[in-house]
C-alpha cells in the first residue's frame, strides 16, 4: 500500500471506548478588538467527534470556521472552556507537547500555506517528516509518493515562490498527507485550484478518511459539504442545528 495512504492509527492509547477522539466542551474564543468592543470569535461552542468521522464546517464569512479549525490544530488556544484530544486535556500539555501532536497527528491544509521559502518543494514536504525523527528511506518513499500523488513531482526543486497559488496549495496538501495523519483538518483547501484539481484534492480526502483519517473541512462549497458524512453550521460563532443566511 502506498505511503499516503496507510490506514491512520488512533492518536493516543486512550481506549477508543472511553472518550471521543476530539471533545470540545463550552469553547469560547475573544480576540482584542477595536477600543473597548473585543471581537468574539466562538462562543460555548460543545462538540464531540469520533475517530474516522468525515465533518465539514460551514457558515458565512466571520463565524468562526477558521478559529474552530485552528483550535482543534493547537495553533490557538480558547478563551475559556475545555479541549480534549485523544483523551487528554490540550490545557495540560506542554508547548513541546503541543508542537509534537500537530506534527505526527495532524496533517493541515490552510489557504496560506505556511511553506518555508528558501526550502525546495521537496525539503518543504520532507521537513515535518525529518522533525519526527524518520529514516531517511521512509523520508524519501513517503515525500516521492505525496509529491506524485498530488501531480507536482516535476516540480519538487522549485522553490515555493516561484509557484502559483495553486501549486503551493498542492505543496501543502503533499506535506500534510507525507505524514499519514490520523486527523486531516483543511480550511478552503481547493480554494486557490481550479475545477480540476478541486475535484482530485477532495478525491484524496474521500481516499483518507476511507483509510482511517478523520477528515474536518471548513468550506463554502455545498458539493464538498454533500461529501462529508455529518455537517457542522456555524452562525456568530455558534453552532447551529440548519445553515444560516
Amino acid at each position: 500500500m502506498a505511503f499516503w495512504n496507510r490506514r491512520a492509527q488512533p492518536v493516543s492509547d486512550t481506549p477508543a471506548g472511553e472518550m471521543p477522539l476530539i471533545r470540545l466542551n463550552s469553547i469560547g474564543r475573544v480576540f482584542d478588538g477595536d477600543a473597548d468592543e473585543p471581537a468574539v470569535a466562538l462562543r460555548d461552542v460543545t462538540i464531540d467527534i469520533d475517530r474516522g468521522e468525515y465533518i465539514s464546517v460551514s457558515g458565512p464569512s466571520g463565524c468562526g470556521k477558521s478559529t474552530f479549525l485552528s483550535i482543534l490544530a493547537l495553533l490557538d488556544t480558547p478563551t475559556s472552556g475545555r479541549y480534549w484530544l485523544g483523551g487528554r486535556a490540550v490545557d495540560q500539555l506542554s508547548h513541546g507537547e503541543r508542537a509534537r501532536t500537530r506534527n505526527i497527528d495532524i496533517g493541515l491544509i490552510f489557504q496560506s500555506f505556511n511553506l518555508i521559502a528558501d526550502m525546495t518543494v521537496y525539503e518543504n514536504v520532507e521537513y515535518p517528516l525529518t522533525l519526527r525523527g524518520a529514516k531517511t528511506e521512509e523520508r524519501h518513499a513517503r515525500v516521492a509518493a505525496a509529491l506524485d500523488r498530488v501531480g507536482i513531482a516535476a516540480r519538487a526543486k522549485h522553490r515555493p515562490g516561484h509557484l502559483s497559488g495553486g501549486h503551493q496549495q498542492l505543496v501543502a496538501i503533499a506535506r500534510a498527507i507525507a505524514g499519514q495523519p490520523p486527523i486531516v483538518l483543511a480550511d478552503e483547501p481547493t480554494g486557490n485550484l481550479d475545477s480540476t484539481a478541486g475535484e482530485a484534492v477532495m478525491t484524496m480526502l474521500d481516499e483518507l478518511h476511507a483509510s482511517g483519517s478523520t477528515v474536518c473541512i471548513a468550506t463554502h462549497d455545498p458539493r464538498h459539504i454533500a461529501r462529508a458524512r455529518r455537517r457542522i453550521y456555524l452562525f456568530d460563532g455558534r453552532v447551529v442545528d440548519r445553515p444560516e443566511s
